[in-house]
């Protein structure tokens, strides 16, 4: 069976296949990409992966849906806040919250391992094209700020190499969240649109001609460019 490719939206971060990712089914997404990462290991003599974190990293490319070196930076990043936060689990709820700036193939891995996720209101993306990732635990009050180095002196695939199988305490300088604890996720009132008379969340209506209306129907009214 011939295996389709395609592009890597972080194709920069190193991918296999010269920056193209298997776009198989995710489990031999998954079984295609480690060994072709293992067989490298053992060319280089780099350790491999632990068997309970490959388990975690299948998990990974199965939700993301192939194996590339973006995933791998949120994977490592997962897993360097997970030691500096003290934390042993995935999140249920909203105990663990992540501000993501990007909205990388990184993030799929955040949410994978993490438990953050849109629909629980812990992972926020506050979007500046960096990849940084800041991790708060509501339980400890504790927070970090992970920002991946640069590797200039790496080739593409070096740095595939080096994402995959490194130690994630060189691939990321540790800062102090600069970033607030957002608020925990919040159930409003839903107000019904005058205009086109479809029901919205409270805080996403406006108010025009001392009507409500919801944000698709607002005119808005603006002297400053």
């Amino acid at each position: 069976m011939r295996i389709e490719a395609r592009r890597c939206r972080d194709e920069d971060m190193g991918c296999p296949a010269a920056g193209r990712c298997r776009d198989e089914d995710a489990g031999r997404a998954s079984e295609k990409a480690w060994s072709g990462w293992e067989r490298k290991d053992k060319e280089t003599e780099v350790p491999a992966m632990k068997d309970s974190d490959r388990a975690m990293w299948d998990r990974c490319v199965a939700f993301h849906g192939h194996a590339c070196g973006g995933l791998a930076i949120g994977y490592q990043a997962s897993l360097y806040a997970m030691e500096l936060l003290g934390v042993a689990e995935r999140a249920g709820d909203e105990e663990l919250v992540c501000i993501a700036e990007n909205d990388a193939c990184g993030v799929d891995a955040v949410q994978s391992l993490l438990g953050c996720s849109v629909g629980k209101g812990n992972l926020l993306l506050k979007l500046r094209g960096k990849q940084a990732f800041s991790f708060f635990d509501r339980r400890s009050g504790r927070s970090v700020r992970l920002v991946l180095r640069r590797t200039p002196e790496k080739t593409r695939d070096e740095r595939r190499d080096w994402l995959m199988n490194g130690d994630y305490h060189d691939m990321f300088d540790v800062k102090p969240a600069v970033d607030r604890l957002p608020e925990g996720s919040r159930i409003f009132r839903t107000c019904v649109c005058s205009r086109c008379g479809e029901p919205a969340a409270e805080n996403h209506m406006r108010l025009q001609d001392g009507e409500p209306v919801c944000e698709d129907c607002f005119s808005e009214y603006r002297r400053i460019l």
